[in-house]
């Protein structure tokens, strides 16, 4: 597996390494899977399609919702259908802990959420406490939205906050604990991330990004159209903000995505860490498997 922040250049390894190993590519980026964002997710090039299969993206239309839940599900089924060895690579912690660690999703309810959205918190909290004595232990009993999310789990399936915290899969996710054997790689060039993001960005608006995001215009839903760049430049192509500025948030947005990636991924202590400046990846990466 290859992980790593944005930019990192980990996807040019991954087909090298997959090649070689006759293996298949999982992509664990989480808008990949929307057809049609090509150029601003740095999807797989055809040419490096054609040298080695890829899953997990273009699953489904930009204006469909795609959960992490149904991610995992998705991709494990890739998985656990295939003899083939996989590289799993991409810069979505959440989404490669969810298919690797056994994550689970608790249950959601829009119309008992409302409800409880709308009762007093002190009644909430008095309930939670009387199914659980230690709740306030485990959840921030001040916090509204934390008390009904406890709330609306504890109504569908019964299980208190200490009860789902001391499950074992959820002690395995605390102990970073996979439920498949792997090896985790980390490519992160440091100091010179910042420089590899405005080249990959130059990169991208050469290749098309705007027309790219002027063709998805009014096409993309509730999750993409929040990745990053297209919520920055759908201004400029509908001609609200210039292309300067365009330009400037998307730069100062992607730098921002990979700082959060680089600190989920850090805290991680299965993951061997590379500099693809002075580190030779691919013959690191061969050793390992």
């Amino acid at each position: 597996m290859i992980v790593g922040p944005t930019a990192s250049g980990k996807s040019a390894f991954a087909v090298e390494i997959a090649e070689r190993l006759g293996a298949g590519i999982v992509s664990l980026d989480s808008m990949q899977v929307y057809r049609g964002m090509d150029i601003g997710t740095a999807k797989a090039t055809p040419g490096d399609q054609l040298r080695v299969p890829h899953s997990m993206i273009d699953l489904v239309d930009p204006g469909e919702e795609y959960s992490v839940q149904d991610f995992q599900i998705e991709a494990r089924r890739i998985i656990d259908s295939s003899e083939t060895p996989w590289v799993l690579v991409g810069g979505s912690g959440l989404h490669m802990r969810a298919v690797i660690d056994p994550l689970e999703f608790l249950p959601t309810d829009e119309t008992l959420r409302f409800e409880l959205e709308e009762t007093e918190p002190s009644v909430l909290v008095a309930e939670l406490l009387a199914a659980d004595t230690e709740a306030g232990a485990r959840v921030d009993l001040a916090n509204p939205r934390r008390v009904i999310r406890a709330v609306e789990v504890y109504r569908l399936t019964g299980r208190t906050p200490s009860e789902i915290v001391d499950d074992p899969p959820r002690r395995a996710v605390a102990a970073y604990e996979s439920r498949y054997p792997c090896r985790i790689v980390g490519i992160d060039p440091g100091e010179a991330l910042a420089e590899r993001i405005d080249r990959r960005l130059d990169a991208m608006i050469s290749t098309g990004l705007l027309a790219e995001v002027a063709n998805l215009r009014g096409s993309l839903g509730r999750t993409a159209s929040q990745a990053v760049g297209y919520a920055q430049l759908t201004p400029v192509v509908t001609g609200e903000a210039t292309m300067d500025h365009g330009l400037g948030a998307t730069r100062k947005a992607t730098w921002a995505l990979a700082r959060r990636q680089r600190a989920w991924f850090r805290r991680d202590p299965r993951i061997t860490w590379l500099d693809p400046v002075n580190d030779d990846v691919v013959a690191a990466v061969m050793e390992m498997t």
